[in-house]
């Protein structure tokens, strides 16, 4: 005796059949109705809904999926805005709790993010290029005059000394912390400046060698460069 098996047949509720057929479509599911929602679903307590199930709480006038919630109350679009609350710069979703000034728009905390590693500020400085926020190390990365001596962007002046750049406060003696200027003598010791009086203290032989050192690089520099 032969027994044939065919397909399984499900026999599924309405609300069931239209969340099965939902889930292959990749749509969602009104949670008041149950039935498939094919245009932008509004989301209400993290719930997806028929836009139209729902009234403005201030004017009653039905909503689209623009309208916005506040203290657990839908708002059209419009009266949402003549109440004043801030919106997001980022996910465009109104900002109940603390809210972030920056670059001319209010963020919720943890949506004011780096434009490169896109971590929160978190209340530390942000630096501004062509609209976007970076922060410290990436705007030094990608775009900063960094000090030789703080490793900071240099927000004003630049002084360009020994091949580096500095902020103009950082540049002074490595010895004795004097502020120095181009005007002012030093000399190179270590890659880094020392002012001349502190050079006039030092050993003879220390200055000699250091002397020596400076004429061997200048005549290398000098040296023609030989073809193979």
């Amino acid at each position: 005796m032969e027994c044939s098996f065919g397909a399984t047949a499900l026999h599924l509720c309405r609300p069931c059949h239209n969340r099965e057929k939902a889930r292959g479509l990749g749509k969602y599911i009104c949670q008041k109705c149950h039935a498939i929602i094919e245009e932008q679903p509004l989301i209400f307590k993290n719930d997806p809904y028929h836009p139209d199930h729902f009234n403005c709480n201030n004017c009653g006038k039905e909503l689209t999926a623009e309208a916005r919630e506040l203290k657990g109350e839908l708002y059209c679009l419009p009266c949402h805005d003549k109440m004043g609350v801030p919106i997001c710069g980022a996910c465009r979703r109104p900002i109940e709790g603390r809210v972030v000034n920056a670059m001319g728009k209010q963020w919720h905390v943890e949506h004011f993010v780096c434009a490169k590693c896109e971590k929160p500020f978190l209340g530390h400085r942000h630096y501004e290029r062509k609209g976007l926020a970076y922060c410290e190390t990436h705007y030094n990365q990608l775009f900063g005059d960094v000090c030789y001596h703080c490793n900071r962007v240099i927000e004003g002046d630049v002084v360009s000394a020994l091949n580096k750049a500095w902020c103009v406060s950082c540049f002074s003696c490595s010895t004795c912390n004097t502020k120095l200027t181009l005007k002012d003598k030093f000399v190179e010791i270590d890659l880094k400046p020392v002012c001349k009086h502190c050079y006039e203290r030092m050993p003879e032989e220390l200055k000699r060698r250091l002397a020596r050192r400076e004429r061997d690089t200048k005549d290398r520099k000098k040296k023609p460069a030989v073809c193979p």
